[in-house]
């Protein structure tokens, strides 16, 4: 018996689903290239930069396998669908570098560090048009989704660059960032699936519910693992670094009983790599990490649930091994 297919996390037990996926990966890519073609060959250059440098095509690995919960799971619209998701969030990494003043993505060079930041910021927006341009092919519906996604991921962009208001709940403001930021578009992969595969009201509905909240629950996981994890290919503490705050920071900081040290650490900046391994330590034994782990599992909960709303179904059975490994990954 042959090992299931296993695409970032995802679960293929399902021959016929693995293979479907697998076609529709492909038929996604070549749409891809084609939308980052230009007559001037730079532009062809930068737009595919990133593109090429790897990734795990999440997005439309995701509308893919939802989409198997409608009847028309690989229908053209589906495929297209795939593809402007995709061509977003390249785009948001392009604008997202040059906030950062990142010089590496996904191994390499960031376009700013390549070019420059006029680059960077220009390539994006050719990814934006690219992706406006094909949305329109599917119809006024999903135009006005995507416009609505969009403008939800800069005003997350634009809450986690100004930091929460005088007196307002840091964990609060953080959860949300992470919602608007990250689930909005899991969101609208899970929207676009069930629209363009012919899947019910309802079922389109349960799943968006299963992206916001699965979608959150993996940002989250990624908050714990910069802390708990020494096998996550990132080295412990990268945030805390940088400076970073993350969730278990958060409930660190909140909490009245935490300890003093880790407090104060946390609190910044860490100046050496003594401090950082140390701050490290006491996060992992402290209860804002066990806080955080709580809050994933009940955003895991959470997306199950919906999912449990929904038919038997080998694409059902995927989502669910998405769901547990989001939380197995930081165990």
């Amino acid at each position: 018996m042959n090992a299931p297919t296993i695409l970032a996390g995802i679960e293929l037990a399902d021959p016929a689903l693995a293979a479907r996926v697998a076609a529709g990966l492909a038929r996604v890519e070549e749409v891809l290239e084609r939308e980052m073609a230009s007559e001037f060959d730079f532009v062809t250059e930068a737009a595919s930069h990133l593109m090429h440098a790897g990734g795990k095509r999440f997005r439309p690995l995701f509308t893919l396998v939802a989409a198997g919960v409608g009847p028309n799971a690989d229908s053209q619209d589906v495929i297209t669908a795939s593809a402007v998701v995709e061509l977003i969030h390249l785009a948001t990494l392009y604008h997202d570098d040059v906030m950062d003043e990142a010089d590496l993505r996904r191994g390499a060079k960031s376009a700013n560090a390549r070019w420059d930041n006029s680059i960077a910021i220009l390539t994006g927006d050719f990814l934006f048009a690219h992706a406006s341009r094909l949305v329109a092919d599917l119809g006024p519906d999903a135009v006005r989704i995507i416009a609505e996604t969009f403008a939800e991921l800069v005003t997350g962009q634009t809450r986690e660059t100004v930091g929460p208001r005088p007196g307002a709940d840091p964990i609060a403001h953080h959860l949300t960032v992470l919602d608007e930021k990250t689930a909005a578009l899991i969101d609208t992969c899970a929207r676009y699936a069930g629209m363009f595969s012919g899947a019910s009201a309802a079922e389109t509905a349960a799943l968006r519910r299963f992206g916001r909240a699965v979608g959150v629950a993996f940002q989250i996981s990624d908050d714990i693992i910069d802390v708990a994890s020494d096998e996550s290919g990132k080295t412990p503490g990268t945030d805390l670094r940088e400076g970073v705050a993350t969730l278990p920071v958060f409930y660190t900081l909140a909490d009245p009983t935490s300890d003093p040290r880790l407090v104060e650490l946390v609190s910044g900046p860490i100046e050496s790599e003594a401090e950082l391994a140390e701050a490290v330590s006491l996060l992992r034994a402290s209860a804002g990490l066990a806080q955080a782990r709580a809050t994933l599992d009940n955003y895991a909960s959470t997306a199950l649930d919906e999912l449990n709303s929904l038919a038997p179904s080998p694409a059902r059975d995927a989502l669910v091994s998405l769901t547990q490994f989001v939380v197995a990954r930081t165990r």
